[in-house]
């Protein structure tokens, strides 16, 4: 197959504006994300999604392409999908994988697992990826949750601490906002629009769930470390300089 990385990386972040320039260990945090999806053995071409110059220069610098795409679109897949477009590649693309531009540790065998599951199931539309949920997270709107069902498919993604777990008990995964889509679908995607559920908990995934389409979900132990705020990048900052010192 071939398979297109796209990092989407907006400058205007509602609460960390130039969030993809800012430092982390001494390089802008867009750079640690490219050296990440770099590792992955499957990606046929890596691109950064940007309507930013600055940060263009940034996806460049890091090695990556850069893509300039408008500044209104409603999602980092709506950007993805833009990316796909400006590109006009001669040879249609299999799939593509839109990469989230604020997760730095997240390994390119991460996304490579997203496209294993791709491959194995003809049915999937979408693959993502979940990792166990540190229950002082449960609580929090910014540590989504998704529940499967028996075959590992996705029944249904929130920022509520599902499943409710009335024994005390219920094993919680944490979503990875990775998405492999195959492309084709990916374009219907970005034609139907947000849906009710999505604009209701603010999820793009829940549009495709509304659509009917599966999402296969893969399980891993990989280390997440979303960046949405200052202190998200301190923390980050403690994490690389903690492996440092190992």
């Amino acid at each position: 197959m071939r398979i297109l990385g796209v990092i989407p990386a907006r400058y205007g972040s509602t609460r960390f504006p130039g969030k993809p320039l800012a430092r982390l260990a001494g390089r802008p945090l867009l750079a640690h994300v490219v050296d990440r999806a770099r590792e992955s053995r499957r990606l046929t071409r890596l691109v950064v999604a940007t309507d930013d110059e600055r940060i263009a220069a940034a996806a460049v610098e890091a090695g990556a392409e850069a893509v300039l795409t408008a500044s209104g679109l409603p999602s980092g897949t709506d950007r993805a999908a833009a990316a796909l477009r400006a590109l006009g590649d001669p040879v249609p693309f299999d799939v593509v994988v839109n990469l989230q531009g604020d997760e730095p540790f997240l390994p390119g065998s991460a996304i490579d697992r997203s496209l294993d599951l791709l491959t194995a199931d003809p049915e999937a539309r979408v693959a993502t990826l979940a990792v166990p949920l540190d229950p002082a997270e449960a609580p929090s709107p910014h540590a989504v949750k998704v529940v499967l069902d028996a075959g590992g498919r996705a029944l249904y993604f929130s920022r509520a601490a599902i499943p409710y777990g009335m024994d005390g008990k219920a094993a919680r995964l944490r979503h990875v906002g990775l998405y492999a889509f195959r492309r084709t679908y990916l374009e219907r995607f970005v034609d139907l629009g947000p849906s009710p559920l999505e604009r209701a908990e603010g999820l793009e995934q829940l549009r495709a769930l509304e659509d009917g389409a599966r999402i296969v979900v893969g399980i891993g132990d990989w280390p997440v470390l979303g960046v949405d705020t200052p202190e998200d990048l301190a923390r980050a900052e403690r994490r690389l300089a903690a492996r440092a010192a190992e």
